[in-house]
C-alpha cells in the first residue's frame, strides 16, 4: 500500500524529479507480475512468522496468486531472512511491529506507506525492509525508501515509542542472503523529511521540474514524459559514428533510459489494446501460429506405422516429424495437424494479418444494445 503522491519506493524519484508526480498520476495501474506476487507472498509469510511467533515450516505449500511457497523457496528466502533477525537481535531484546502503515499527518496529507518492520533495540530505532527479489542489489546507506519510513514512523501515532529518546537510527535492507546496515542520526532523518516536503510542494506546481536520471528506470510515466520523448527525438537525429569518444559514455546512459522508455511504452500500448482502448495506428493480431497434433495418440500411432521413432517425453512436434519423414518422402496428413496461435501481439495497421476479434466483448456489446 502506498500513496499516489509519494511513498517509500518512489521517494527517491519524487525528490529528484517533482514533475514526475502529476505524470505518474495520469498512468493506469500496472498489472501485477509473477515476481511481484512472489514478493508479496514472502512478505506475508515472514510477517506472520514474526508477528505470531509461528514455525516457518508450516507455511510450506502456501499458495498466493498461483505462486506456491516451496521448500526450496523457503530455504532460499525465508530462512536467511530469519537468520538476519537473529544477527541483528542476538539477545532477542528488540521490540518491533511488522507491516505498519506510516504517514506524515498534517505535514503531508495523503502521503503514506507501509513499513516492513519498525523496532527499538536499546538506544537505537530500527527500520527494516525485506527485499525478496533477485534483481538489483539494494544498499542501505542513504536509502531514501528507508528514510521515508523512518521519517513517517516518527510522526505516526502508535509508533513514537520506537524513536522516543533514541540516540540513533539504524536502516537495514535484508535481501537474502545479504544484510545491509547503516546507522545514522535523527537529524539526518529530519533533513530528509525537509527535502521530501519541499519536493511534494514543488510537485503540485504547474511548472514542476522534470529531471532525467537513474530514478527514471522505475518511473511509470516514461511513455508520456516530455523529457523522455525529447531524448527520443534527439537520439533519432544523431549520428553515433560522429560522436567524440568522450561522449560515448553519455550516449550509453541515454540509451539505457531510452530502452526502459520504449519497453514501458510498448507495455502500456499493449495493455490499452487488451482492454479495448484504441491506440491510433495499432491493433492486436494473433502471434505466429505453431502447429500441434490434433490428437497425440493418433499422431503417435501413424508415425510409428511409418517407421518413425516418435518416442520422447511427449509426441514430437509436426515440424520435427516432417524432417524425419523427408527420407521416405511422406507428407503429413492434413487431419493430423492444426495451427494454433500462442496469443496476441501488437502490430501496425498496415500489417496484412487480420485484427483479433474479442467475441466476449462483442457479445457483451450486443447484449447491451
Amino acid at each position: 500500500m502506498h500513496s499516489n503522491i509519494v511513498g517509500g519506493s518512489t521517494a527517491k524519484r519524487v525528490i529528484a524529479c517533482p514533475g514526475s508526480v502529476p505524470l505518474v498520476q495520469q498512468m493506469p495501474p500496472k498489472p501485477s507480475s509473477e515476481y511481484a506476487d512472489r514478493g508479496t507472498m514472502l512478505h506475508n509469510i515472514i510477517s506472520e512468522i514474526l508477528e505470531k511467533d509461528l514455525p516457518g515450516q508450516q507455511f510450506i505449500g502456501t499458495v498466493y496468486e498461483g505462486i506456491i511457497h516451496t521448500q526450496e523457496l523457503h530455504d532460499e528466502k525465508i530462512v536467511p531472512a530469519l537468520d538476519a533477525i537473529d544477527e541483528i537481535d542476538p539477545g532477542q531484546q528488540m521490540v518491533f511491529k511488522v507491516e505498519s502503515l506510516v504517514d506524515f499527518g498534517d505535514l503531508l496529507p495523503g502521503v503514506f506507506g507501509s513499513a516492513d518492520l519498525i523496532g527499538r533495540l536499546g538506544n537505537r530505532a530500527i527500520v527494516l525492509d525485506w527485499k525478496f527479489g533477485d534483481g538489483v542489489a539494494v544498499e542501505a546507506t542513504e536509502n531514501e525508501q528507508l528514510m521515508f519510513y523512518a521519517a513517517a514512523a516518527m510522526r505516526t501515532k502508535g509508533l513514537e515509542w520506537a524513536f522516543a529518546g533514541a540516540s540513533e537510527v539504524e536502516l537495514i535492507i535484508v535481501q537474502p542472503p545479504a544484510v545491509k546496515r547503516w546507522v545514522t542520526s535523527l537529524d539526518r532523518i529530519q533533513q530528509f523529511e525537509q527535502q521530501l516536503v519541499m519536493a511534494v510542494h514543488k510537485s503540485a506546481q504547474p511548472d514542476a521540474k522534470l529531471t532525467a536520471g537513474e530514478h527514471c528506470r522505475w518511473c511509470a510515466a516514461k511513455p508520456i514524459c516530455p523529457l523522455m520523448t525529447g531524448e527520443i527525438d534527439r537520439a533519432l537525429h544523431r549520428q553515433l559514428d560522429s560522436l567524440p569518444a568522450e561522449q560515448i559514455g553519455q550516449a550509453l546512459e541515454m540509451a539505457d533510459r531510452l530502452e526502459g522508455w520504449i519497453s514501458d511504452l510498448r507495455a502500456l500500448a499493449f495493455q490499452m489494446l487488451e482492454n479495448g482502448k484504441p491506440v491510433p495506428g495499432y491493433k492486436l493480431v494473433p502471434k505466429r501460429a505453431l502447429r500441434q497434433w490434433v490428437s497425440d495418440d493418433e499422431a503417435l500411432t501413424w508415425l510409428q506405422e511409418q517407421g518413425v521413432d516418435a518416442t520422447e517425453t511427449k509426441v514430437i512436434s509436426p515440424a520435427k516429424a516432417e524432417k524425419l519423414l523427408k527420407k521416405s518422402k511422406t507428407a503429413l496428413p492434413d487431419n493430423l495437424v492444426v495451427a494454433v496461435s500462442s496469443g496476441t501481439t501488437m502490430a501496425a495497421e498496415s500489417d496484412p494479418r487480420p485484427a483479433v476479434v474479442d467475441l466476449s466483448k462483442m457479445f457483451s456489446k450486443l447484449k447491451g444494445n
